[in-house]
């Protein structure tokens, strides 16, 4: 250690190494007593949050683990606020929705972690990435465990965070153990500084339990990056000194492994030390400890005092969407013009472009290339490599990097090259972007694109419909357009909404179907479906492709007055309009190209059965593609979607 300090500075440093201990001293009573209902112990680890957090600025983002109660006590956190957030206080972050470290504050700028471990790493490249792009020489740091850096999502992160040379420090702490397995069943090299060759970044390890040595690095490490952007591995060597949780226990560790770090434990080495230099007597520390432990005691009983909570449904409902207007904004002009379903998507994102310059597009191919459809062919020469980003090979990743672009209050678009590489993604969507405002009102202001559906002999692995995936995950928004109209207006509501939206465009209508389109910005709302046929004998429900194969079988049968209703979105979806027009025709059938079972074909007929039953003059039938996965040969395509069962259920319906 280089660095110099005063009596006071030593002082304030044991202060905060302190105080998350004696804190969760009281959370261990707490939980013998049913107070909490689990509690992740950072005993022993506490050095490095601790270092960490001092050794960056309090504007800067921490991305946090299990064991990093220490970030929190040491951006002074009022301890009465931590503890009503453990024991599911509505004054915690979460209003009792998540437990334990499961938040995050803007406040404080602290992101916490979901279960999935590794899933913040993306985050913090987001954060990172907003960053470099303001220019505001700030570095960020996100923690990682030693069994969580076995993720996929380590991996991603890191390599996306060196190509994209990202202020990023990625903070290893190595305690030796992923919940019983130990680190010689997790990994083969020595130590995580041998992966920064591998990725062609800086790496180090140092003593996880040496508070200085943990802040003097950070700090160096902090200061060099937001100078030169780039991210840097960490290594902080610990020992988790309890179970991954207290109910898990330590039985599986071998005999003395233990007790060999407890000389090591970082409070009692700072004390050590302060007693080596004369700065403080057992006296003084024992008088430390009491003072520190009474707070803690005092912000926990005002905690306890605080009532419980009161369910209130329309709350909860209310609080899994950010607020939106969802308004109809007319286009300027009344010119319009007549262009291809994929030139209207392009034509949208161009808008978005300008209209929101915080707006950043990202994914595989994307830049100079154009994209697999080209429909950001040119993007590349208009707004820069910056704001049109050619990413890895790493979904989850790049939509984890959306979500921390929005933390930062950025926009974001992900292009899936094809809708059906969504699943390595699927994490990062469900859990991360959809409850992140539910969780701790964090908007997820990101649209992520997905060419999909078959008909082009492309195979199961480019031909999925995958819409279903999403539709029953609340805090996500699914958008499903059939005409060029409805892509670009329904594309620009979707980058008008905080919320996340799963944009789904159908491959086959990008160059086979042309339609007018008005001129400039303009938008379509969320849950307001369309009827492109008006009719009285049946009611056609679908959306996407749907639409167009509804349309033209009825050309080939003009006897029948069907009426088609295309939802346009499915989340929202416009039950009433569906609702009001099977009421006026007593018959209704409902298409699309997913698979029938639990196609959301099926929540729409449950909804008709459950609330307009004595309406209906016949049962109500779908019509959808073969419960297989989607063949490639063209023949065997034909076969497996939807058009041959739905023309025939049609005259089936019509003539009950």
């Amino acid at each position: 250690m280089s660095a110099s300090y005063t009596n006071q500075e030593y002082l304030e440093f044991y202060k905060k190494l302190l105080l998350p201990r004696m804190v969760e001293e009281r959370m261990l009573i707490g939980l013998r007593q049913g107070k909490i209902s689990k509690w992740f112990s950072a005993w022993g680890q506490e050095a490095i949050s601790v270092g960490a957090t001092l050794g960056m600025r309090r504007e800067e983002y921490m991305l946090t683990m299990h064991r990093n109660l220490g970030v929190f006590t040491a951006r002074d956190i009022p301890l009465r606020k931590l503890f009503a957030q453990f024991q599911g206080k509505l004054e915690g972050f979460t209003k009792g929705r998540d437990r334990s470290f499961h938040f995050g504050t803007q406040e404080y700028k602290i992101v916490g972690m979901i279960s999935h471990l590794g899933s913040q790493m993306g985050v913090a490249d987001g954060i990172a990435l907003a960053n470099v792009l303001k220019q505001n020489k700030e570095a960020v740091l996100v923690f990682t465990g030693d069994g969580g850096a076995s993720e996929g999502d380590f991996h991603e992160a890191v390599n996306v965070a060196a190509v994209w040379q990202l202020p990023l420090i990625i903070v290893v702490e190595n305690n030796q153990w992923g919940l019983s397995t130990p680190s010689s069943e997790q990994f083969r090299m020595k130590s995580f500084a041998d992966k920064g060759i591998g990725y062609g970044i800086d790496a180090v390890s140092i003593d996880g339990n040496n508070l200085l040595e943990v802040y003097e690095t950070v700090k160096y490490w902090a200061e060099e990056l937001r100078q030169n952007p780039r991210p840097v591995i960490i290594e902080c060597v610990s020992f988790r000194m309890r179970g991954h949780e207290e109910a898990s226990g330590t039985a599986y560790y071998p005999e003395g492994m233990a007790d060999a770090w407890l000389d090591k434990d970082p409070v009692l080495q700072f004390e050590n030390l302060l007693k080596e230099k004369g700065i403080l007597n057992e006296a003084g520390i024992s008088q430390y400890r009491k003072e520190l432990s009474a707070h803690v005691l005092e912000e926990l009983n005002i905690a306890d005092h605080y009532p419980g909570i009161v369910p209130n449904k329309e709350e909860e409902l209310a609080d899994v969407y950010a607020p939106f207007a969802n308004e109809t904004i007319h286009p300027d002009t009344s010119e319009t013009h007549e262009v291809r379903f994929i030139d209207a998507i392009s034509e949208g994102l161009r808008e978005a472009m300008q209209r929101y310059p915080n707006m950043i597009l990202m994914g595989q191919d994307i830049g100079k290339y154009g994209g697999a459809f080209k429909v950001t062919d040119g993007f590349l020469d208009v707004y820069g490599k910056d704001r049109v980003r050619n990413t890895p090979i790493c979904e989850a990743a790049i939509v984890g990097a959306g979500l921390g672009l929005s933390i930062a209050g950025q926009k974001s678009m992900v292009e899936m090259q094809f809708a059906d590489f969504v699943s390595e993604a699927f994490n990062q969507i469900v859990n991360n972007l959809a409850k992140a405002y539910y969780r701790w009102a964090q908007h997820a202001d990101v649209v992520v694109r997905m060419p999909t559906g078959g008909g082009t002999a492309a195979g199961p692995y480019h031909s999925q419909s995958t819409e279903a995936w999403f539709t029953k995950v609340p805090g996500l928004k699914v958008v499903y357009p059939s005409t060029p109209e409805d892509a670009k207006g329904l594309l620009l509501q979707s980058f008008a909404d905080p919320n996340p939206v799963m944009f789904f465009e159908h491959k086959k209508l990008y160059r086979s179907i042309k339609g007018m389109v008005p001129s400039g910005y303009y938008t379509v709302p969320f849950g307001k479906a369309s009827t492109p046929k008006v009719g009285n004998d049946l009611s056609i429900v679908t959306y996407g492709m749907g639409v167009h194969l509804a349309l033209h079988t009825l050309e080939l049968y003009p006897d029948i007055d069907a009426e088609v209703i295309d939802l346009r979105t499915l989340i929202p979806w416009d039950k009433e309009a569906v609702l009001n027009s099977v009421k006026k025709t007593g018959k209704v059938i409902i298409l699309h190209e997913d698979t029938l079972i639990n196609g959301f074909g099926a929540e729409i007929a449950a909804v008709i059965s459950e609330e307009v039953f004595e309406y209906l003059d016949a049962p109500v039938y779908r019509a959808a593609s073969m419960d297989t996965p989607i063949p490639f040969n063209a023949d065997l395509e034909k076969q497996f979607m939807p058009d041959k069962v739905f023309e025939q259920k049609l005259l089936e319906l019509w003539q009950y």
